[in-house]
């Protein structure tokens, strides 16, 4: 499989070096690499009134992009420092197609000063690429898992991010082989 990860706006190019060396791992027979354009965040994506950006309209836009791209390039994620929201939800720390080839992941509300602690790098790193694998994950069609440790555990909090691992289950791994295996 062959990721292209894609920065919208300004975003930690460090963050987005170590999630791509975390994608390696996750992924067997994974080929990483960082788009080098930075895209701006699509205006009509943010909501004043909210203070926060709609997921869906920069999820369509990477959607647009992987359309034009390299067919040599399976999927595309999208790396973005804004607050996040979907419908119904007050907001979510990634979205993706599921199965298809955009998925995005925010690191807005990853970072720890978010909530009120100090800088700390390494909790950022290793929160990113837990939502990063859990969202290329739903790519591959993978739904939610029931298992809390399960990287494809639902994060309805930070707590939840910070619970999980970053790696699949032995039932989410096995779909994700599967599906990795009926590649052309």
């Amino acid at each position: 499989m062959r990721v292209a990860i894609m920065r919208i706006g300004e975003v930690d190019a460090h963050v987005v070096e170590r999630v791509q060396d975390g994608l390696y791992k996750a992924f067997p027979h994974t080929e990483c690499s960082v788009l080098d354009n930075v895209i701006a965040l699509p205006k009509e994506a943010y909501n004043a009134a909210r203070k926060q950006w709609h997921s869906a309209v920069i999820l369509s836009k990477i959607s647009d992009y992987v359309k034009k791209v390299d067919a040599r390039i399976d999927r595309v994620l999208g790396v973005v420092d804004v607050d996040l929201y979907v419908l119904r939800l007050n907001f979510v720390f990634g979205e993706a197609e599921c199965p298809g080839k955009a998925s995005l992941i925010s690191l807005f509300r990853l970072k720890p000063q978010f909530y009120g602690g100090p800088e700390d790098k390494d909790l950022l790193f290793e929160r990113s690429l837990k939502e990063a694998v859990h969202e290329v994950g739903h790519t591959l069609g993978l739904g939610h898992c029931g298992n809390p440790i399960c990287v494809m555990f639902f994060s309805n909090s930070i707590f939840d991010t910070d619970r999980k691992g970053w790696a699949f289950c032995e039932k989410c791994y096995r779909l994700v082989a599967e599906n990795l295996s009926r590649r052309p």
